[in-house]
């Protein structure tokens, strides 16, 4: 199908669903027979598939608002496999429009919902909790009762919140045979509180976006108001609830339904970063795939979504296909881990993630004390959610930084040497060190940078790490993983480590008039650790 027919398509759901017409207003021509013993190639380029609009029985008695795309031709007696694709956060059930017409276009019945509590759904946003994964069941056992599926062969997927519902999904009903899930959490907790620090432009656009398009329950509305408010008396709770929502804690569930799990994600994602989709990737013992491109939330499959070639649909439909038609496309004796570079193009192939920057490791020895004032932005920063790391990913424009300039009274920085050879840093960065606080209470975040002749240093990783009640004027021990990526650093450039005590991203938790003090005892010496892919 051209992006000519699947851009009108799109535009005759948005149109359909903006008018508000009723189920059969909005339906497609009568579609075309498909004479029986067809090929999947003459299928996939047959006449156009149909949809319909739908209320959909959810979970709890309410009503979810749904799309289902039919193959062309669907006849009595003839069954496909069913994907099931709950929408993401903030976002209406056109959503996949595009890529569900592809699909179904290929022969698949398609079902694309509205997730509860939002735009027109009903019930109250549960934050993917239990509701939300009853819904999944519940929109299957529709689907297999109303349209021509197939009950052996199901697969459900989504971007984001969509992402992160389907894994769950797959821990709790076993008729689910693949998973496509991009730009996802595994592990709701490490990813929006990871170095127990709030990542705060995350979840101030979470919380806005939900309230403007949905209908918060009180329970979110309650943690979003103890987060913000940094309310450590209500940490524990927190971190249950988000426990209760984390793939990551289903993962022998989801082992023991054996679904095939697709897993994709950027390496700059300020709403879910990758370390804990690789975390929870190495844990999953079925048929898995685990891809990494440059971008920020859900920018790599964002295009896709248009319509528009994209590679991680491409993949995500090869998926589909091999492990519910059995279409012997490959995708099973590739490298299950796909890497893409931010600053190269191409792939590369890993057996698992243990293996990517398993070819060496530089350690960077941070021996200078630095001694700063926190609460005083030195200019060193992650970026702004969403923008920073699509800048890196359309036009190879990552935050930087003059670190020549950055003032010493705020921010410490370590600098290595300059590399005779290029060095292309695969995986996870680790800082270890030594931090003596003049308060309890503390926050500081770690930048890496790739330093150019002119000093000028390029955002390679960062992360913060938040530490509380510790005992002002005693030293402690920091180890701390940097957010992972792929980035190579030319000849001629070297790397610099930065530490500074503010970053819009996140939440800091400085009293006025902190210091920090970052040492390396003899005894326990501070390191940078840079996993590093062969030359």
């Amino acid at each position: 199908m051209d992006r000519t027919t699947t851009a009108a398509a799109v535009a005759a759901v948005l149109t359909a669903a903006t008018l508000g017409l009723a189920p059969h207003q909005a339906r497609a021509a009568t579609p075309q027979p498909v004479q029986a013993g067809q090929s999947e190639q003459a299928e996939q380029s047959g006449p156009s598939s149909g949809v319909t609009f739908h209320d959909i029985p959810g979970s709890g008695g309410i009503t979810l608002k749904g799309n289902v795309w039919a193959p062309a031709g669907d006849r009595a007696g003839r069954t496909y496999p069913l994907i099931v694709l709950p929408t993401s956060w903030a976002m209406p059930q056109i959503e996949y429009a595009a890529q569900a017409k592809q699909l179904a276009d290929s022969g698949y019945v398609v079902v694309s919902y509205t997730s509860r509590g939002f735009w027109l759904s009903g019930g109250q946003i549960e934050v993917a909790g239990p509701p939300d994964i009853a819904d999944v069941s519940a929109v299957i056992d529709w689907a297999l009762a109303r349209t021509p599926a197939d009950p052996a062969r199901i697969g459900v997927g989504g971007v984001s919140y969509g992402a992160g519902i389907s894994l769950q999904a797959a821990g709790q009903d076993h008729r689910i045979k693949a998973v496509v899930a991009l730009s996802g959490w595994a592990d709701l907790i490490e990813s929006i509180y990871s170095g127990r620090t709030q990542h705060l432009q995350a979840a101030a656009l979470l919380g806005a976006s939900g309230a403007l398009t949905g209908r918060p329950g009180p329970e979110l509305q309650q943690v979003l108001r103890d987060f913000l408010a940094s309310r450590l008396d209500q940490e524990d709770e927190m971190i249950a609830r988000g426990r209760l929502r984390s793939p990551a804690a289903q993962v022998d569930r989801i082992n023991a339904g054996g679904a095939a799990v697709m897993l994709g994600n950027a390496w700059g994602d300020t709403i879910f970063p990758p370390n804990q989709y690789a975390a929870f990737y190495e844990r999953l013992t079925g048929p898995k795939r685990l891809e990494f491109r440059p971008g920020d939330h859900a920018t790599a499959e964002g295009t896709g979504l248009f319509g528009l070639p994209n590679d991680t649909w491409t993949n995500a439909r090869r998926w589909f296909d091999h492990h519910l038609k059995g279409v012997d496309n490959g995708i099973n004796r590739e490298q299950p881990v796909q890497l893409k570079s931010r600053t190269a193009e191409g792939y590369e192939g890993y057996p698992d993630w243990k293996s990517v920057g398993a070819a060496g490791t530089e350690k960077l020895e941070l021996n200078d004390s630095e001694h700063l004032w926190a609460n005083v932005d030195s200019g060193a920063n992650g970026g702004i959610l969403l923008l920073s790391a699509a800048l890196d990913q359309f036009v190879k424009a990552p935050p930087t930084a003059s670190i020549p300039l950055l003032p010493r009274a705020f921010a410490a920085v370590w600098q290595s040497e300059r590399y005779a050879e290029a060095r292309r840093i695969r995986g996870t960065v680790k800082l270890h060190t030594t931090v003596t606080p003049t308060h309890g209470d503390g926050t500081f975040v770690a930048y890496l940078y790739d330093v150019g002749p002119l000093g000028i240093g390029k955002l390679v990783s960062n992360a913060p790490y938040t530490f509380h009640g510790k005992t002002p004027g005693r030293a402690f021990g920091v180890d701390l993983e940097l957010f992972s990526t792929a980035y190579d650093v030319p000849a001629g450039h070297r790397l610099a480590l930065v530490i500074d005590t503010v970053d819009s991203l996140y939440i800091e938790h400085n009293p006025t008039g902190a210091q920090l003090t970052f040492s390396s005892p003899r005894a326990d010496p501070s390191y940078v650790s840079v996993p590093l892919r062969e030359q």
